[in-house]
């Protein structure tokens, strides 16, 4: 995969995080003080797993500051939230493979920072909010899990507490997630009223009913410590898409 690395000295450069002697040739260059890896394609092993490893290497060699962007897909789903240090259950492929690239990324920089996080929401150009209103327009096929839960987090808020924890030097496992646990279908109508489109035009259906194989469920992050550690307001996803 080329992916994009944005750099101070270079701005955007392509970089194929899968190839262990290009990341560390760029950090070699730009010899960077804090490095985040927020690089992922959820059908992929070796980006999200070996290409984390290669930057753990590089940034371990470099000395840089490393903040690794985990996700709450390496759970596998129950009633009570998931603490920060709470072992992955991982029940599919993507799960299994961020997984790895966190056991990967502790024990080759152990300083680093893993920030486990939910849905990444912003405006309309962001993922979650996109696919709902072209589910509604009917220019995407599928449907939104009513089952499926989930603690959305504004990607401004992500930002902010990401560049706290590297400040400060947070090191090992900690939950960054909106406050409000809601579905991926709930997520999706309110979107759809955020921008002027009916709800009831977003088809939804129950995760078993897509025939898509196992999933994780109910996965809610619990992200009390990150919430009394930062300044950063993490806002509830209602707030967020309303505003």
């Amino acid at each position: 995969m080329t992916g994009t690395a944005t750099t101070g000295a270079r701005g955007l450069s392509p970089l194929d995080i899968i190839d262990r002697s290009a990341v560390r040739e760029l950090f070699d260059s730009v010899r960077p003080e804090l490095v985040v890896n927020a690089a992922y394609r959820a059908n992929s092993w070796t980006i999200c797993a070996d290409g984390a490893a290669n930057v753990a290497l590089a940034a371990a060699h470099t000395g840089a500051r490393l903040v690794h962007i985990s996700s709450d897909a390496l759970h596998a789903g129950r009633p009570t939230p998931y603490l920060d240090a709470d072992p992955p259950t991982p029940i599919f492929m993507y799960g299994a493979a961020k997984a790895a690239a966190e056991t990967a990324v502790a024990a080759i920089t152990p300083a680093a920072t893993i920030v486990r996080t939910s849905l990444i929401i912003g405006d309309e150009r962001s993922k979650q909010i996109t696919m709902a209103l072209e589910l509604a327009a009917g220019s995407r096929q599928g449907a939104l899990f009513t089952d499926e839960i989930r603690c959305p987090v504004a990607v401004q808020d992500l930002a902010a507490a990401i560049l706290e924890l590297a400040a400060a030097g947070y090191p090992g496992l900690i939950n960054v997630a909106g406050p409000e646990a809601m579905s991926r279908a709930d997520l999706g109508r309110l979107a759809a009223a955020r921008y002027g489109v009916d709800p009831a035009l977003i088809p939804t259906c129950r995760t078993a009913e897509a025939g898509l194989g196992p999933r994780p469920a109910d996965v809610r992050l619990n992200s009390a410590h990150a919430a009394a550690l930062l300044k950063t307001h993490l806002r509830p996803a209602s707030e967020v898409v309303a505003a």
